[in-house]
């Protein structure tokens, strides 16, 4: 009788402690006043397709969350595995330093912008502005640079926003989670309004072929 009790109360916690499906906050190890942090980690893993283990174990590796975005760029790019570009982080090497390991250049971190008016993309741009398309490959771009191309692209392709709205809010000093937030929160909302227009419009119609009738 006393195992069975035993057992009992060990399903009981284990039931208490296991993190449900749905529960990213739980399984991500963050509190629930995170959740500008939490929907910045679910648009990663949703983006570049890897499942929420993926982006607990670079969680767990110490990556900075703004550089998360960029150990599954590469890799996607690379074909090979996120543990393998952490590897080469945590052993001392640059973002740029990596991605010459792999064979390629700065020349992957491009986005056209319309415009671009000073810190941080001021200078990063001059690099691509100031050669010609076949030096590309000669560009040598810093951490914080291909941290800020590899964020701009991540958002504005998740998102399907503007590039330029993403690079005016940086320009105003926003970090990427934030950005994120936002982004996301804007896209809602105007999905929302879409809706609203399309319900308003559509008795409208109706009647419009009923007179036509």
């Amino acid at each position: 009788m006393r195992k069975v009790l035993i057992s009992m109360v060990l399903l009981f916690f284990m039931g208490c402690f296991t993190a449900s499906p749905g529960r990213a906050d739980v399984s991500f190890g963050l509190s629930v006043g995170e959740e500008g942090i939490k929907s910045f980690y679910l648009a990663v893993g949703e983006h570049y397709r890897v499942p929420e283990k993926e982006i607990v174990i670079v969680r767990q590796k110490n990556i900075p969350n703004e550089e998360m975005p960029v150990v599954f760029f590469l890799a996607k790019r690379t074909g090979t595995t996120p543990e393998a570009i952490i590897k080469l982080r945590l052993g001392g090497k640059s973002w740029m330093e990596i991605t010459a390991h792999f064979g390629l250049s700065a020349e992957i971190y491009y986005v056209p912008v319309k415009e671009v008016s000073g810190p941080p993309y001021g200078k990063a741009y001059g690099h691509f502005k100031n050669r010609e398309r076949n030096q590309w490959r000669e560009i040598k771009l810093t951490d914080g640079d291909i941290v800020n191309f590899v964020n701009l692209k991540f958002i504005s392709e998740h998102y399907g926003c503007s590039p330029d709205e993403v690079v005016k809010m940086r320009e105003n000093g926003k970090n990427f989670i934030d950005i994120n937030t936002e982004v996301k929160k804007n896209k809602g909302q105007a999905k929302k309004e879409a809706r609203v227009a399309a319900k308003e419009d559509s008795p409208s119609k109706t009647k419009s072929k009923g007179k036509n009738k």
